[in-house]
């Protein structure tokens, strides 16, 4: 068998529908859309299933819609795998890292549901104190990126918010800095520089009230030692105790997402197959850019993906 790891997908993943067949298809997978819809109090499932795209995409929609249809696609591949496809590592980018956290059995379904929730809440608290902005950088190094943030910091705060492959960067920051930066990282040599639709500054400093008030959140929180090894988000580095994951998940809304730094550790630790389990393929994408060209990534997001992934990999036996 390949050494496998399962991602799961952040933010920006989330498109109307996701998920319904799956819905349809499993029974460990409808379990989880009538938890959801259960423990959060809201219809989880037809905000999937049925949008609309503006109430699918805002956060305190996104974030838990996104991660229930990982949950979903999750226990699927286990149904249909009859648990002969295994994780040796896990991690995901951004909220997707709850679904890691979930994976390794750091949190049970509810208490994960539970935490998701409330970081969106939070976060959505935190945009409307200070306007946030976000671009996506292509085509340039991120030393030049954060010599250009250096120069706008008299207009406010501006820095990197994801590492997502060698040829993309995301900067964060209040509006006025991030357009300012923007304008420099295009004189310094980028390929594009496009501005992002969201609600706020994520991953940056301006989230710092969303950090403290989960800080607070997860103190109550039943957590346990990870099953398997979890790369965490803000410092790319394996996690498997309890309580480092209690300081380090308040501490990831506003800190940089290392996803680069975290593909590359589980490919220097064996790593050669990928999962990714969640709607799209937002990080098979990245992945093609981060790994060399014999490490394949496999998606899992509806029964045609699943079915493929779990013939293929068992294929390689």
């Amino acid at each position: 068998m390949k050494n496998i790891a399962f991602i799961f997908p952040g933010q920006g993943s989330q498109t109307t529908g996701m998920g319904l067949d799956l819905y349809n298809n499993f029974a460990s997978s409808k379990k989880i859309y009538e938890t959801a819809d259960n423990v959060l109090n809201k219809s989880i499932s037809k905000i999937c299933f049925e949008g609309p795209d503006e109430t699918l995409k805002q956060t305190i929609n996104a974030q838990s819609a996104i991660l229930t249809t990982s949950l979903a696609a999750l226990e699927a591949l286990k149904e249909v795998s009859k648990g002969e496809i295994n994780a040796k590592m896990t991690a995901g980018h951004s909220l997707g890292e709850y679904g890691a956290l979930y994976l390794a059995g750091v949190m049970d379904l509810e208490t994960t549901l539970k935490a998701i929730q409330k970081r969106a809440d939070l976060m959505d608290e935190a945009t409307k104190l200070k306007t946030g902005a976000m671009s996506a950088v292509l085509g340039l190094d991120t030393h030049t990126i954060k010599q250009c943030l250096d120069k706008v910091q008299s207009l406010g705060v501006a820095q990197i918010a994801n590492y997502n492959d060698p040829t993309q960067t995301v900067i964060t920051g209040e509006a006025q800095a991030v357009e300012k930066a923007n304008e420099l990282i295009k004189e310094a040599g980028a390929k594009r520089v496009i501005p992002l639709a969201v609600s706020g500054g994520f991953h940056s400093i301006l989230m710092q009230s969303a950090t403290e008030g989960f800080a607070t959140f997860v103190k109550s929180l039943n957590l346990n030692n990870a099953e398997i090894p979890v790369i965490t988000n803000i410092d790319a580095k394996i996690t498997t105790d309890k309580e480092d994951f209690r300081v380090k998940m308040p501490k990831q809304i506003s800190s940089s997402v290392y996803w680069v730094q975290t593909i590359q550790l589980m490919l220097k630790d064996g790593i050669d197959t990928f999962i990714e389990i969640g709607n799209g393929k937002v990080l098979a994408g990245l992945n093609r850019k981060i790994c060399p060209a014999e490490v394949k990534t496999y998606n899992v997001y509806d029964s045609q993906s699943l079915n493929e992934t779990v013939n293929g990999i068992l294929s390689l036996v």
